[in-house]
């Protein structure tokens, strides 16, 4: 026994270990934030049941609540340049629970639409923030693991906010939103309380990356970082399917919510199970082919679907593109810290934010024209053959992306890069 436990101590260490403690602030404020994210899931139900809209009226709302969002990767990214990754975590932390409050408490129309559009605007700030204070204090070669552990715990916060949630629904929705602001807005306090500012100081700009373009925008100029957003984006369109399409494809297929739900479950099980663990795999793999690996399977998964909607058979679709999220996440964040120019780490991880919520306000329009006009075996055949041309993509650029890294050694030799 003894020598079990000194094993599993070993495998701690492994996993927690060369981790500093400002990561895990920040990872322990994340766990607060999820385990309290209680209001997007239910928003739509929220508004049909205690304001009376109709879903069509819903769905605008929470469209402006992801339009928002969108505008958040870029406004938060900008600010974490420019003011310190410390202070827009406050700034969006803080007014994102004043937003959640003020969502709650609205009764009009117009009130309950602006107050979605500022709480998807206010309350995704603090993303592209997180992002770059990681990379400013874990090094290289243990990124991968860090985001691993992040979004596990991200996981393991909404998997058990989903059922809180429910419960506190009994007292009135109005529990929910005081709930999700108390909690966000405690993040906020760990992070004055215990999170300095981690931005590097006196990292002037240079030829290469001057650009009279906002720098908000400035990603979006970098031909390297186009090459690396296409493919995620595609991946990315293809995983939001599970918000809209599949369900509606396995219910026209004789599926029952009761059922949906038990299927979809896996995937929270294995991502919780199996990502914690993930981190160690992946930083032994070059990162260009664990990304093309993420999206095969992620494309294969979804794939599956398409040949029919036995319980057996779906479990093992939704465990093939599972293990492709459980890849996917961590390394493309990790990709992404390293590509940026360190004093544009927040602008880079805005961008990079922005394009996974700009696929969860594409990715269900496309995805249910393709399903109502083509049928399901365009779609599904679809998301096979995009996953497999993300995972060329990502391996074509990898050269690119390798002497995009050496030439930031070259210019910023304090700061290190891990092999791609």
């Amino acid at each position: 026994m003894s020598d079990l436990g000194e094993r599993w101590a070993k495998e701690a260490r492994a996993l927690v270990g060369g981790l500093p403690s400002t990561y895990w602030y920040l990872w322990t404020g994340t766990l607060v934030n999820r385990l309290g994210a209680f209001v997007v899931p239910f928003l739509a139900l929220y508004l049909t049941r205690e304001r009376g809209f109709r879903v069509e009226e819903a769905g605008g709302v929470v469209a402006l609540h992801g339009a928002g969002a969108v505008l958040a990767g870029l406004v938060g990214g900008t600010l974490a340049d420019r003011i310190g990754r410390r202070a827009t975590l406050l700034v969006g932390l803080w007014c994102g629970s004043v937003a959640m409050l003020a969502l709650g408490l609205a009764r009009h129309t117009w009130q309950i639409c602006a107050a979605a559009f500022l709480l998807g605007l206010l309350g995704e700030q603090y993303r592209p923030a997180v992002s770059a204070a990681i990379a400013d204090v874990v090094p290289p070669e243990h990124r991968a693991r860090a985001y691993s552990l992040l979004y596990w715990i991200i996981n393991v916060g909404f998997s058990l906010a989903l059922p809180l949630g429910g419960f506190a629904s009994r007292a009135g929705f109005l529990t929910l939103f005081v709930a999700d602001a108390c909690t966000t807005f405690l993040y906020g306090v760990i992070v004055w309380w215990k999170v300095p500012e981690t931005r590097p100081a006196h990292l002037p700009r240079t030829a290469s990356t001057a650009s009279r373009a906002p720098p908000s925008f400035a990603p979006f100029q970098d031909t390297v970082f186009l090459g690396f957003a296409l493919p995620i984006l595609l991946t990315a369109m293809i995983f939001m399917q599970f918000n809209v399409t599949l369900p509606l494809d396995l219910a026209a297929r004789g599926m029952t919510p009761t059922t949906f739900g038990l299927v979809l479950s896996a995937n929270g099980l294995l991502v919780v199970l199996l990502q914690p663990f993930a981190g160690r795999l992946l930083g032994s793999m070059r990162r260009s082919r664990a990304l093309a690996a993420a999206s095969a399977l992620t494309g294969l998964g979804f794939g599956l679907h398409g040949l029919g909607a036995q319980v057996p058979l779906a479990l093992f679709a939704v465990t093939v593109w599972s293990i492709g999220e459980i890849l996917h996440a961590p390394v493309s964040s990790a990709v992404m810290a390293d590509l940026a120019p360190p004093h544009q780490r927040g602008v880079y991880q805005g961008a990079y934010a922005t394009l996974w919520a700009g696929s969860s306000c594409l990715s269900p329009l496309l995805g249910t024209w393709l399903l109502g006009h083509l049928g399901r075996a365009v779609l599904w055949g679809g998301c096979f053959t995009v996953g497999l041309f993300a995972a060329a993509w990502h391996l074509a650029a990898a050269p690119s992306r390798r002497r995009h890294m050496d030439a930031l050694r070259q210019l910023h030799p304090e700061v290190s890069t891990a092999r791609d």
